[in-house]
């Protein structure tokens, strides 16, 4: 195998496939990332036998060919290397390695056997169909924050994504939750989804498939699923993923529908004033929302860093509540507010809140109150 290519191109590609590579592994193989010189392009495959990526990209071939090297050790040295410079690698070099060389730097680098390397992607996944780039991002985006991180839990540690029909509606829902808020996102159901049973993306996987709708210029990205993988198709990339094995917990019993005080006010004077407030609360992570009629106050205080408070006027004529919140929680759903006001609902200070986008019924995110 000898092929030469540029750095900057090589380098993305690194990026992307090391990162799904853990840092420690018992099967040494694991730790390798799979190259093989094609006609004209390298295909490049990291695993971690729960998530693969596939990617692959236009090099100058001279050689055919496949071997494994260190993920790790091979980024670190093609990122340290000059910029726009052009990186040959041949293998097997006079050692029997892999050999990286550009410019007058030139390093060998130990492999394992192709063979050896494992592949999850092989199945057959039926139920195929597209989103566009910047819808699939908006869900995620909008759901991500909320995904538990709680091992014991593992039914929570991803977004939950299904179909779901009100009235004449199809509509694709996203869910995730970590049972101190939640996040719940619509969008039109795509063509091709409506075979599709409720599934469970791993966390790993939707931070992943996050970073690479980053990078790709594909504007559409075709998603497979069968029982239990799912696999995302960007243009040179491919991600496919084992689904979480478990029951997604019933959402709807969590969203409140009796929630009849409501709040409104600017989203964004709301954000900045829980932030500034927050600096105060840093230990505790509580603050406390006091509603009167036509404001609101966001107050904190502790015996060893003080105390601080913020007055907001606000849309609000119902009974006077004081609603403790972790800050941290909060300013995350409120980051996800693009619309100039925000909505609060409440029924009582102790019952779990409802936040809306007053621009957008799209969204839904509740929160568990905190006691304070």
């Amino acid at each position: 195998m000898k092929f030469t290519i540029e750095r900057t191109t090589l380098l993305k590609t690194l990026s992307h496939v090391q990162s799904i590579v853990e840092k420690r592994n018992t099967i040494p193989v694991l730790s390798n990332v799979r190259l093989e010189a094609l006609a004209d392009a390298i295909s490049f495959k990291a695993t971690d036998m729960d998530t693969e990526i596939t990617e692959t990209v236009d090099a100058k071939i001279a050689e055919k060919g496949a071997t494994t090297a260190p993920a790790h050790m091979l980024y670190d040295i093609v990122r340290k290397l000059n910029d726009g410079s052009e990186v040959e690698i041949v293998f097997p070099d006079e050692k029997g390695q892999l050999s990286i060389s550009s410019g007058r730097s030139k390093f060998s680098l130990p492999t394992i056997a192709v063979e050896d390397f494992p592949v999850i992607s092989g199945d057959e996944l039926p139920i195929n169909f597209e989103m566009k780039k910047e819808d699939l991002k908006d869900v995620i985006d909008r759901t991500q924050f909320a995904v538990s991180t709680e091992e014991t839990r593992y039914y929570l540690n991803g977004i939950y994504i299904h179909a779901q029909t009100e009235g004449e509606t199809k509509l694709l829902r996203v869910v995730a939750t970590d049972g101190h808020r939640l996040a719940c996102v619509e969008s039109p159901l795509p063509t091709g989804a409506e075979k599709m049973s409720g599934i469970i993306i791993p966390r790993k996987t939707v931070a992943e498939i996050r970073k690479l709708l980053d990078d790709s210029n594909s504007e559409v990205i075709t998603l497979c699923l069968s029982e239990n993988k799912i696999r995302f198709v960007l243009k040179d990339i491919v991600l496919t993923s084992k689904l979480i094995d478990g029951t997604y917990p019933d959402y709807e019993r969590v969203i409140p529908t009796g929630n009849n005080k409501i709040l409104q006010l600017s989203a964004k004077a709301l954000q900045t004033a829980v932030d500034r407030v927050s600096v105060v609360a840093e230990r505790t992570r509580a603050i406390k929302l006091i509603t009167a009629k036509n404001h609101v106050v966001i107050t904190t205080s502790s015996p060893e860093l003080g105390s601080a408070l913020e007055e907001l006027e606000a849309s609000y004529d119902n009974e006077a509540l004081e609603v403790g919140y972790n800050f941290r929680y909060l300013l995350d759903i409120l980051s996800e507010i693009k619309g100039d006001n925000v909505e609060l609902s409440f029924s009582d200070a102790s019952s779990p809140s409802i936040i809306r986008d007053t621009a957008d019924s799209s969204a839904i995110y509740v929160l568990m109150p905190m006691r304070v």
